[in-house]
């Protein structure tokens, strides 16, 4: 033996090196769970389980993945594998949304707009398919496990045939119906607009205050209890003077005052409470108010229209305000909700004067073949000339726009096919229904209920139809003339699902009416409307769910961001409670956005971008993970460089603790060292129960969705409990302690345990190290940790007074600790095991501290440490020691120097190294 390995340590060593290296290493960890078919292998392991389902919302097959969707994902990743550790069957079912616009839009930036629509439908189909491979890929890499090889698509044959089944469903349940009704129109799209498609952002438009004549005086004279009237106006307010074409009616509010208004230009109509500053704004140097009613008196009144030879009548509706403008309120029923559902009330007419491209027809007077949107200053023009305009300027306000094209959209009275929030199907409305539903469905977090039930209370019908190519058909057949449903509705859905079942959507295109209808096809037509693809990810549940043998209905979980309150959330509750009367999902968990360091939204415009490609092939999918589960989501979720430096700091400490716990087991055999708990040191237990404490609220965190709080504790515990606590206090037992006694096998016990609860704790979130963890200690292993359970940890055997003891020694350390740093800053020691501490205590802390004897100085991690009881307040004394330092465990010993053959180490040194190594009971 050299003079250089004589007095050797048990020093650490292990094949889990410091620096993780993820970007490089965490391509080949998938490569290996592809090859072992891990996802498969989970199911068979958890075959007969309890199931836990979490239904994926379909991600738009088109272009790279965002920083958000990487969220989402990872957040639906950890849930899956923490369900899965906690004994769950939980399959996870990757989707994808196929159809619609966006689609249709690069495909005919790539090929051109003059393309067969078959050619067409082949080609969204063919790019579709390979954005879904692109966007997979990036999934894959994120470390998110699922059945990739057998994802759900809506575009798959099977898929779109049971998107009809559900329509058929929804008409034989009495909520479709076939109306000409105002909806969100976009004249680039050409097509109606879901609610979910719709965003606000400001406009600036024409302001215009117009004066409808009214045409019976002798009425007048009698509403307003006056004599004489010379000519009246009721004067309306508006920002789109291109809709007053449509002008069907004025409405006011019945309950509202509105006054007589004598001015040099007549008699003026207006609400009382807003008259003044519109008689001001509209010039007059003087003015009187005459009379004043109630608007119910004024309903029936008729008005002259100010530019068409008809007259309009007054009518009244509660949706009137005092907010702005004259609170009477221009109506034209085919271009407003509000307009649209007081003109039924009154039967007025839904004449809508506007075509698809934003243009009047033809037969618009005055205006033919205008663009909507020119057209407001010829209106303008015209109404001047007629001298029916009062005010006119400019405002900008929040004006609804396309999601797509960022262009204004306008309401507009088409011909659509709608699911009717007030249809009736036993005694109960669909919006009933929808609001039971929600009240039975659980929120995470739970202002997320608030939100959804103040959209489905306010929301209007559905407008699932749209006039495009790429998209699932409606496979309706309607009468020639009077535009009714065939009588066989139902059995003719069916009979198309099936052909469409063998041929996709495309058997609908080629299908020949006669072949279903026979003699009725002189009769009936083919619509040529598709479905909103709100309804196709909205029916998932239906051509999903039910119908994939590895998952079941309804859902446990739907999981997206905060927008989808108006989007998947809305249009998956929407059909279920028409199909089923229930929501597809028991509960909805809802994240923010992502926004960067400075709080700004992600824009490519303002370079502020990140790119989960980029972190991952910097810092590796860990890292992102980390981030994810480290940040609460319920707000929103703020990264940065400096945020992901931060993020990869924290994931290095963690790492650093889990490589000090594998090295100090790299000479143990479990099947032969493993000691149990009894034979261990009180220290040791007492790790083993903050362990337990650990793992159960860590487990209760993933029971509440709330990752953040347990990735707060998981650092916290491996940087405060294991670093500045137990192991810090335990190297010198493992280094210096004989190799093979007790007390070194008892620590490495305790640090098998501890690893092994640390590696399952950490799987669904560091994904790739638990893994690469679970080889180093299971080895020979057929399984990886995802299979696993949470670990089944011993008891820990410490009654509430061995536990109390332990907190009164970590609180004497840390005073200790300050006292040994206070000296250690005036240059009188170094390291903490060059002082020597007396301790002055009495009652509980004394009878604690006396439980440790000799170990006391090894739970303070100094040379010496002597007990005295003494009444009054703890007191520690602490001064550098006058021994000289043994060369290897690096107390300072009084007996060092004395031992003829051993002069550079201790007395414990050399019982350990050469006799039967020195007993310990506590640290």
């Amino acid at each position: 033996m050299t003079e250089e390995n004589k007095y050797q340590l048990n020093l650490p060593d292990t094949p889990f090196p410091m620096r993780g290296d993820l970007a490089k290493r965490e391509p080949l960890w998938v490569k290996r769970w592809q090859e072992l078919k891990l996802y498969q292998k989970i199911r068979q392991k958890r075959k007969g389980a309890k199931k836990f389902i979490l239904h994926d919302g379909p991600p738009y097959a088109n272009g790279d993945i965002h920083i958000g969707h990487a969220v989402n994902k990872i957040l639906k990743d950890i849930i899956v594998k923490s369900k899965t550790l906690s004994g769950f069957d939980a399959p996870y079912v990757p989707g994808w949304d196929c159809h619609g616009l966006p689609i249709e839009l690069v495909v005919e930036k790539l090929h051109g707009k003059d393309i067969d629509p078959k050619k067409f439908r082949e080609l969204c189909r063919e790019y579709a398919a390979t954005q879904v491979e692109k966007q997979k890929n990036d999934f894959i890499r994120l470390g998110i496990l699922g059945d990739w090889n057998q994802p759900y698509l809506t575009m798959n044959f099977e898929t779109e045939a049971d998107i009809m089944r559900s329509l058929g469903h929804i008409h034989q349940n009495g909520y479709l119906y076939q109306g000409s009704k105002p909806v969100h129109w976009c004249v680039d799209c050409g097509s109606a607009l879901a609610e979910a498609e719709v965003e606000y952002e400001d406009k600036t438009s024409p302001t215009i205050d117009v004066g409808f004549k009214v045409t019976d005086g002798d009425i007048l004279k009698n509403i307003f209890n006056v004599k004489e009237v010379k000519d009246t106006f009721a004067v309306i307010w508006t920002t789109t003077p291109w809709t007053l074409p449509a002008n069907q009616a004025v409405c006011v509010h019945p309950e509202l005052n509105y006054g007589l208004y004598s001015t040099e230009k007549g008699n003026l109509i207006l609400a009382e409470d807003l008259a003044e500053k519109n008689l001001t704004h509209y010039g007059f140097e003087s003015f009187k108010k005459l009379a004043s009613c109630k608007g119910q008196a004024l309903e029936h009144l008729q008005l002259s229209h100010p530019f068409y030879k008809k007259n309009v009548p007054i009518i009244c509706g509660d949706h009137v305000t005092l907010e702005a403008g004259t609170g009477l309120v221009h109506t034209a029923p085919a271009h407003g909700l509000e307009d649209y559902a007081v003109g039924m009330q009154y039967q007025l007419p839904v004449d809508n004067p506007v075509n698809e491209e934003g243009k009047f027809y033809s037969f618009v007077e005055q205006f033919a073949g205008e663009s909507i949107w020119e057209a407001n200053k010829k209106i303008i023009e015209t109404l001047d000339a007629n001298q029916c305009l009062f005010a006119s300027k400019k405002l900008s306000h929040s004006y609804p726009h396309c999601w797509r094209h960022k262009t204004p959209v306008i309401f507009r009275a088409t011909r659509q096919w709608f699911v009717g929030m007030n249809q009736e199907n036993n005694k109960k409305t669909l919006r009933e229904k929808a609001n039971e539903a929600v009240s039975h469905t659980t929120f995470y977090p739970e202002w997320g209920k608030a939100r959804l039930e103040a959209m489905i209370k306010n929301r209007p019908d559905w407008c699932v139809s749209r006039q495009r190519n790429w998209g699932v058909p409606m496979p309706l057949f309607v009468h020639k003339e009077t535009y009714e449903l065939h009588p066989r509705t139902h059995e003719l859905t069916e009979l198309v699902a099936k052909e469409v079942e063998k041929a996709g959507i495309e058997a609908w295109f080629n299908l020949d009416a006669k072949a279903l209808l026979g003699e009725d096809a002189n009769q009936y037509k083919k619509i040529s409307d598709t479905l909103d693809v709100w309804f196709d990810s909205g029916t998932t549940h239906a051509s999903v769910l039910k119908k994939r043998e590895d998952l079941s209905y309804p859902a446990d979980l739907y999981l997206e961001g905060s927008d989808q309150h108006r989007g998947w959330f809305q249009s998956s509750l929407l059909t279920g409670c028409a199909i089923d009367g229930r929501a597809p999902y028991e509960s909805l968990l809802t994240h923010g956005f992502v926004v960067d360091g400075s709080g700004h939204k992600m824009s490519k415009s303002k370079g502020n971008v990140v790119a989960p490609q980029k972190v991952m092939d910097q810092y590796g999918a860990d890292i992102l993970r980390f981030w994810v589960a480290s940040t609460d989501y319920s707000g929103e979720l703020t990264i940065s460089d400096e945020i992901l430096k931060r993020v990869a700091e924290g994931y290095r400490r963690i790492r650093n603790t889990l490589r000090f716990l594998l090295a100090n087991l790299g000479d143990f055999d479990a099947k032969k060292d493993l000691l149990p708990v009894k034979e261990w040191l009180s220290i040791d237990r007492y790790a083993l129960y903050l362990t337990h404490q650990l793992q159960e609220r860590i487990k209760k965190d993933y029971t509440s969705y709330e990752f953040h709080l347990g990735m707060q504790k998981f650092v916290s515990f491996c940087s405060e409990d294991l670093g500045g606590f137990y192991l810090d206090i335990l190297k010198d037992r493992l280094y210096t302690s004989a190799e093979n006694s007790k007390a070194r096998r008892a620590a490495q016990s305790a640090i098998f345990h501890i690893t092994h609860s640390l590696m399952q704790l950490m799987a669904p979130v560091l994904s790739f190290t638990a893994d690469e963890i679970w080889q180093i200690l299971m080895p020979e292993s057929d399984e990886l940790v995802f299979m696993d359970t949470w670990y089944d940890l011993p008891p820990h055997d410490l009654n509430a007074r061995e536990l109390l003891a332990w907190e009164h020694i970590i609180h004497v350390r840390a005073i200790a600790n300050k006292k040994i740093e206070e000296l250690r800053e005036k240059g009188l020691v170094g390291s903490s095991l060059q002082a020597e501490i007396d301790i002055y205590a009495s009652g509980e802390i004394y009878q604690s501290l006396e439980t440790l004897h000799e170990d006391l100085k090894f739970s303070m991690i100094t040379s010496r440490a002597k007990l005295h009881e003494r009444q009054g307040d703890l007191h520690i004394d602490v001064f550098a020691s006058e021994h000289k330092k043994c060369d290897r465990c690096w107390h300072y010993r009084e007996e060092v120097g004395s031992h003829h053959e051993h002069p550079a180490i201790c007395n414990r040194c050399i019982s350990n190294l050469f006799e039967k190594g020195e007993l310990r009971s506590h640290a």
